[in-house]
C-alpha cells in the first residue's frame, strides 16, 4: 500500500529500479510453455529504459506442441536440445545494434551457454534472483567466465516482496 510524504505530497511505495526491472523479467516469464520451469530475462541500457525482454521457449516456427517439454529420458525425447534460454531470447529480441554497458535481470543465475552470450555483446552487469543451481558444472563454468569478464553479478534482495498486477478494473 502506497502513501504520500508529508513534506511533498509525492507518493512512496513504489518500485525500486531494480524491483521493477525484475518484476518484468518475471512477467515475461509468464509466457514460457515450460511445465517445469519458467525464466525471464530483461535487459536495460544504462539509461534504465528497456532495451530486451524474453523467456524460455522453443525458437520460432519450432511447434511447443510437437516438441518434447520432458526432462528426463533420451536426449532428443527432452527439451534440453531445443529451448532457447530467457537470456538469449532477451538478447535476439533486443531493440539495440551494441548492448554494451548494459545489464540483464533474471530469475536464475545463466548457465554457461547464456554466460558466453552475456560475455560476447557486452553487457556489464547480471542481477539475478535464484541460483538453485550453483552447485552444477554449468553455473561454476558460467561464474568462472563472467568473473574472468569482468561481468558483475549480483543477487536481487527485493525491496518489495511482492509485485501485484490488476488486468481488470474492479467494480465499485
Amino acid at each position: 500500500m502506497s502513501t504520500t510524504s508529508a513534506n511533498t505530497g509525492k507518493r512512496t511505495g513504489y518500485l525500486t529500479w531494480d524491483d521493477y526491472f525484475m518484476a518484468v523479467a518475471l512477467l515475461s516469464a509468464q509466457r514460457s510453455k515450460d511445465p517445469n520451469t519458467q525464466v525471464g530475462a530483461c535487459i536495460v541500457n544504462p539509461h534504465k529504459h528497456i532495451v530486451g525482454v524474453g523467456y524460455n521457449g522453443f525458437p520460432t516456427g519450432c511447434s511447443d506442441d510437437t516438441l518434447p517439454w520432458c526432462r528426463e529420458g533420451d536426449f532428443l525425447d527432452t527439451k534440453y536440445p531445443y529451448v532457447c534460454h530467457a537470456e538469449l531470447n532477451a538478447v535476439l529480441n533486443s531493440s539495440l545494434s551494441s548492448l554494451s554497458d548494459c545489464i540483464i535481470y533474471t530469475a536464475l543465475f545463466p548457465c554457461n551457454e547464456c554466460a558466453k552470450v552475456i560475455i560476447q555483446v557486452g553487457i556489464r552487469e547480471v542481477v539475478y534472483l535464484s541460483d538453485k543451481y550453483a552447485d552444477s558444472d554449468s553455473v561454476r563454468a558460467s561464474r568462472r567466465m563472467l568473473d574472468q569478464a569482468g561481468v558483475v553479478c549480483r543477487r536481487l534482495a527485493p525491496a518489495s516482496p511482492m509485485v501485484t498486477i490488476r488486468l481488470k478494473e474492479e467494480k465499485a
